[in-house]
């Protein structure tokens, strides 16, 4: 899968994330802080990638900041994303099981590459539920 990942910064798992999409087989499509000609801000780094998902550029989206929260919020503006912020793995697997969650959103500081790997092989596991209950607010979101 192609996948575009944004950072504000080059701490904490940062570049991990990267690696370890790589090493699941996985195409990073790198923005923000990752890139020399991006703006590295939370919010400019996290629209372009989740503007990546939306216009089908990349299946998913990875998004970091120093909490998380800012970029779960950027991300969760741009029309067709679905940023679920997860410091677990069972909340990544739960985001994208019943929110058909399709951007990551990490904390660069609580997130520790053990953590790491753990949510990512969660989020990668997972698969969008087909419980016509899931389905029916995953569409109702579109309405909102």
């Amino acid at each position: 899968m192609r996948i575009a990942v944004s950072t504000d910064e080059r701490t904490g798992v940062a570049e991990a994330v990267v690696e370890g999409l790589r090493r699941r087989g996985h195409e990073p499509i790198p923005h923000g802080a990752l890139v020399e000609d991006e703006r590295p801000d939370w919010a400019w780094a996290s629209e372009r990638a989740a503007r990546d998902v939306a216009e089908q550029r990349a299946d998913q989206a990875v998004v970091c900041c120093w909490t998380g929260t800012g970029a779960s919020i950027a991300a969760n503006k741009v029309d067709g994303a679905r940023a679920a912020l997860c410091a677990d793995a069972e909340t990544a697997r739960g985001a994208r099981r019943w929110n058909d969650a399709n951007v990551l959103a990490l904390s660069l500081r609580t997130t520790s590459e053990a953590l790491l790997e753990e949510i990512l092989d969660a989020w990668f596991d997972a698969r969008p539920s087909e419980d016509t209950g899931d389905r029916d607010n995953v569409r109702h979101l579109e309405e909102i």
